[in-house]
C-alpha cells in the first residue's frame, strides 16, 4: 500500500507540476467561433434559412443558415453559451450549456422536429427536452446522453458504459471492468451500435461473447451526442435483449486544423482535426490514437500489479460532401490489448505469492472500418447504406507449475471472429404527420473456433470447441409513426431476424404510445418483442456421444424477451425532471441443459461460451420500477438521483423459479457536481467538483461445495443450490476535481478522479483455497486515483 501511496504522489506531483507551469503562460482575451448545422430530425436534411439566436450575450447575436444549414458565429467569449433555433414550420429548440473554450472551435449538430400543424402562419415553442433520445421513435426508457457527460460524471472517464451505470436500473457488474446489468438481464443483452451499424464489443481485455471489458476502446474526441436505450426498443434495433448504445461520431473542423493532447494514468492521447479537401467541396477529418500508460510505465521497470498489461487503440472519422450526390462517411475504430503473467519454478515463491505459479498470455483484440453514404431523395425521403467489416480476436493461453515443477496446460483458446455488414436505412416523411422508416441489414460471418480447458475429473486437457466456418444472418424492419395532434403520437412496427445456419428466425412487433398533458408533462407505453443470437461459439460446441465427436447445439434458436413499459414524464421549472418508469419483461426459449433437470440457465452466463448440451426451454422474469430525479446543468450546478427496485428470476430445465445471479433487487445511485467560474484579472479558469454514490443489492453465487473441492483440488460448485447465496451489499463513493484554463487559443484541463474514495473493501466473492483447503473471499478495487493533463489547440 505504502508503494502504491508512493506512486500516486509521483503522478500528483508531475501533473501540478504542468498546471502551475501553464499558470505561468500569458492570458489573453478569449473569444472562440460557435457554429454548427440544422437539420430536419427526420430526414437529416439541412433546413436554409433558419434563424439561430445566440441568446447568453448581451446583445443578442442573430444569424440565418445558408444554403447547407450552416451558420458560424465567431468572436463569442469562451464559458457556457445557449441557442436559440427558430423555422417557419418546426417546433422552436432551445440548446443549453454549450461550452465554448479558447483552445478549439465548437460545432454543434441541432435536429428540429415539424410541427404537425401545416398552417404556415403558426409558430410552435417547445421546450428543451434533454432526457428525450435522439432517435424520435424512442419514446420508452431511452435517453440522449453527452461527450461532457462521460468526462464530468465522477469515475465515468471518458466511458460510456461507467457513465451509463448512473442511470435508473443500471448497475456496474463488476468494479474490475465497465460491464453493466441492466434491469437484471445478463450483460452480454446488450448491443453496441456505431454510426447505424451493429460492432462488437468496444472494449479493452474483453472476453468472448461479454459486453464490456476493462477500459473502453472509445475515444471522446471522436463521440457525439448518442442514445442509451433499456427496455421496449424500436423497430430497427435488432439482437439484443436488455438495452442498446446507438453511438454517434462527430465531424472534425472542416475549416481549421485543431490539435488535442492527454497524459494521464490511462495512457497517453493524441487527436487532430481538420479541412479534408476532395474536388472543389470541404470535407473533414478527425483522428486519435492511444498507447497505455500502464505498459509505458512497466517498461520503466515499476509494475502495476503481477501482469504486465499493454493497450493501445486507434480511432478516426472523415467525413466527405458530394454535393447533390450527398456524403460519405468513413469511419474506423480498432484496439489493441494484451496482459502477460510470468510463472516462476520456486515453491518458496508460490507460498508468497500464489500467482507466481501460473503463467498466463491473454489478448483481445478489436476492430470496425465502415463507409457510409447519406443521400436526401427530393423533398420527404433520406437514404443512408452502411458497408462495414469487423473484427474480434480473443486468446488465452495459461500453464500452472505442479509441485515437482512439471507444467500443466490449463487452458488453450482462440476465438477469431469477422463479418461484413451492408446495410440501408430508408426515412420517408408522407407529410408533418407521418413518418416511415424502413431497412434491412445482413451479416456475413466467418470464424474460427478453438478452445480446449483442463478437466479436473478426468485429469485431461479436454477439447471443447474446434470449428471454421461462415455464417449468415438476414435483418429487416420497418417502423411507422403517426402524430395526430401535438399532443398524440403512435407508432407501431415490427422486426425480423433470419439466422442462415440453423434456418431459424423471429419476428417481432414493436409498439408504443405517447399522450403530453403539457409541455412539461407526458405519460408513454411501449411495447417490444426482442430476440438474440447465441455467442457464436455455443453453437459449435462438441462432446463426446458414444464414442464420437458431436455439436449438440447447432439447431438451437434464439433467446427472446417480451418488453412492456409504461413511462411518466414530468419536468419542473428550474430545469428540474422527474422520470418514473414501470417494467416487466418476459424472457422465454432461453437455452437450458438438454442432458439432464438441473438449474442451468445462460440467463446466469456472463460470457459467451457454454460446454452444455443445451435447448431452447428455459424462462425468466425481470420486473420492477425505476425513479429518476435529475436537476441538468443550471448556473453551474447539476444533479441526478436514482433508484430502481426489482426481481429478476429464472428457470432451468428443472422448472423451479430461482433468484438470478444478476437479481441484486434494489440499485441506487446519486451523481452531482458543481462548477465555478474562477477568474482573476484575465485569468479564466473554471474549478468543478463532482461525486457519484453507488448503493446497491449484492449479486448473487452459487456456494461451494467444499468436500468435493478438496478431493479435485479446484473450486466446485454446488449446483443444486444454484445462487442462493447474497453477496453483502454494495456501496461505493467516487469523487473528481477538474480545472479548465483557457489562452489565447490554448485551452487546458487538469482533472483528477477517485475511484472507491472511502477505500472501502466491497465484497467480490468466494473461491477454494487448494491451499489452506478452505473457502476464502476475495474483495473489489481498493481506491484508484485517476490523473489527467488535457492541451487543446
Amino acid at each position: 500500500m505504502q508503494k502504491q501511496l508512493f506512486k500516486t504522489t509521483l503522478l500528483f506531483v508531475f501533473f501540478t507540476g504542468l498546471l502551475v507551469f501553464s499558470g505561468r503562460l500569458q492570458a489573453q482575451i478569449y473569444t472562440q467561433t460557435l457554429k454548427g448545422v440544422v437539420l430536419d430530425k427526420a430526414l437529416k436534411s439541412p433546413l436554409i434559412g433558419a434563424t439561430v439566436a445566440l441568446i447568453s450575450v448581451d446583445p443578442i447575436r442573430g444569424i440565418a443558415t445558408d444554403a447547407d444549414g450552416r451558420f458560424r458565429i465567431p468572436n463569442v467569449p469562451v464559458g457556457k453559451h445557449i441557442l436559440r433555433i427558430t423555422y417557419l414550420g418546426y417546433k422552436d429548440f432551445t440548446v443549453p450549456n454549450i461550452t465554448l473554450n479558447s483552445g478549439k472551435e465548437t460545432d454543434v449538430s441541432i435536429e428540429m422536429e415539424e410541427s404537425v400543424f401545416e398552417s404556415k402562419e403558426v409558430v410552435i415553442k417547445a421546450k428543451v427536452q434533454k432526457q428525450k433520445a435522439l432517435n424520435e421513435l424512442s419514446v420508452v426508457s431511452a435517453r440522449t446522453f453527452s461527450v461532457e457527460e462521460t468526462q464530468r460524471f465522477a469515475a465515468a472517464v471518458n466511458d460510456p458504459a461507467r457513465m451509463a451505470s448512473s442511470f435508473a436500473g443500471v448497475a456496474m457488474n463488476d468494479d474490475g471492468n465497465n460491464t453493466i446489468v441492466i434491469r437484471g438481464n445478463a450483460p452480454n443483452g446488450l448491443l453496441w451500435r456505431m454510426e447505424g451499424v451493429d460492432i462488437p464489443n468496444p472494449n479493452h481485455f474483453s472476453a468472448v461473447g461479454t459486453s464490456g471489458g476493462g477500459i473502453s476502446i472509445l475515444s471522446a474526441q471522436l463521440l457525439s451526442n448518442s442514445d442509451f436505450l433499456t427496455g421496449a426498443f424500436p423497430a430497427e434495433y435488432g439482437n439484443a435483449l436488455s438495452g442498446v448504445f446507438d453511438l454517434k461520431l462527430r465531424k472534425g473542423n472542416s475549416e481549421k486544423r485543431e490539435y488535442t493532447f492527454q497524459a494521464g494514468v490511462l495512457g497517453f492521447d493524441a487527436a487532430a482535426e481538420g479541412p479534408f479537401r476532395l474536388g472543389k467541396r470541404n470535407g473533414s477529418f478527425l483522428v486519435n490514437y492511444r498507447y497505455s500508460t500502464l505498459s509505458v510505465i512497466s517498461k520503466m521497470g515499476v509494475q502495476i500489479g503481477d501482469a504486465t498489461t499493454n493497450f493501445q487503440d486507434l480511432s478516426f472519422n472523415i467525413w466527405m460532401p458530394a454535393g447533390k450526390a450527398g456524403s460519405f462517411t468513413l469511419f474506423g475504430m480498432g484496439g489493441l490489448s494484451d496482459q502477460k503473467l510470468k510463472g516462476e519454478a520456486d515453491s518458496l515463491l508460490w507460498l508468497e505469492n500464489g500467482d507466481k505459479r501460473y503463467t498466463e498470455n491473454y489478448l483481445a483484440n478489436t476492430g470496425v472500418l465502415g463507409l457510409t453514404h447519406s443521400v436526401v431523395l427530393g423533398e420527404r425521403t433520406g437514404l443512408k447504406t452502411i458497408v462495414a467489416f469487423s473484427g474480434t480476436e480473443n486468446a488465452i493461453l495459461s500453464d500452472k507449475f505442479l509441485d515437482n515443477y512439471s507444467v500443466r496446460r490449463l487452458d488453450d483458446a482462440r476465438h477469431l471472429q469477422n463479418k461484413w455488414t451492408i446495410s440501408s436505412t430508408l426515412n420517408h416523411k408522407i407529410n408533418a404527420r407521418h413518418l416511415l422508416r424502413a431497412g434491412a441489414y445482413a451479416n456475413f460471418l466467418r470464424f474460427n473456433l478453438k478452445q480446449s480447458e483442463w478437466d479436473g475429473e478426468q485429469a485431461r486437457l479436454v477439447e471443447q470447441l474446434r470449428n471454421a466456418g461462415n455464417a449468415t444472418s438476414i435483418n429487416t424492419f420497418a417502423q411507422w409513426q403517426y402524430r395526430p395532434s401535438e399532443r398524440l403520437t403512435l407508432s407501431g412496427g415490427a422486426h425480423a431476424m433470419y439466422f442462415l445456419l440453423n434456418n431459424t428466425y423471429s419476428v417481432e412487433p414493436r409498439a408504443s404510445v405517447k399522450y403530453a398533458f403539457s409541455d412539461r408533462q407526458s405519460l408513454s407505453f411501449g411495447y417490444g418483442e426482442h430476440a438474440q443470437l447465441q455467442a457464436l461459439g455455443v453453437y459449435f460446441t462438441q462432446m463426446e456421444e458414444n464414442g464420437a465427436i458431436i455439436s449438440p447445439n447447432k439447431d438451437l434458436g434464439f433467446t427472446k424477451a417480451r418488453h412492456f413499459v409504461l413511462s411518466f414524464d414530468q419536468s419542473l421549472p428550474g430545469n428540474w425532471h422527474i422520470k418514473p418508469e414501470l417494467y416487466y419483461q418476459a424472457l422465454r426459449q432461453a437455452p437450458v441443459n438438454a442432458a439432464e433437470k438441473d438449474a442451468f440457465s445462460i440467463l446466469n452466463v456472463q460470457d459467451g461460451f457454454v460446454n452444455e448440451k443445451l435447448v431452447n426451454q428455459g424462462r425468466g422474469k425481470n420486473y420492477g420500477v425505476e425513479l429518476t430525479v435529475e436537476k441538468f446543468l443550471t448556473r453551474g450546478f447539476y444533479i441526478m438521483a436514482s433508484a430502481a427496485l426489482f426481481e429478476a428470476k429464472y428457470q432451468g430445465s428443472d422448472k423451479v423459479w430461482r433468484d438470478g445471479r444478476f437479481n441484486t433487487k434494489f440499485v441506487n445511485s446519486l451523481v452531482a457536481g458543481k462548477e465555478w467560474d474562477w477568474t482573476r484579472g484575465r485569468k479564466n479558469r473554471t474549478f468543478g467538483v463532482n461525486i457519484k454514490i453507488t448503493y446497491m443489492g449484492g449479486l448473487r453465487e452459487t456456494p461451494i461445495d467444499l468436500a468435493t473441492s478438496i478431493a479435485q483440488g479446484e473450486t466446485v460448485r454446488d449446483l443444486n443450490r444454484a445462487f442462493e447465496e447474497k453477496l453483502p451489499a454494495y456501496f461505493r463513493m467516487d469523487t473528481g476535481v477538474r480545472i479548465k484554463r483557457n489562452y489565447r487559443h490554448l485551452a487546458t484541463t487538469f482533472s483528477l478522479d477517485i475511484q472507491n474514495t472511502s477505500n472501502r473493501s466491497n465484497f467480490g466473492g468466494r473461491y477454494y483455497d487448494d491451499k489452506t483447503k478452505s473457502v476464502k473471499s476475495f474483495s473489489q478495487a481498493p481506491l484508484i486515483p485517476i490523473l489527467a493533463y488535457k492541451i487543446e489547440f
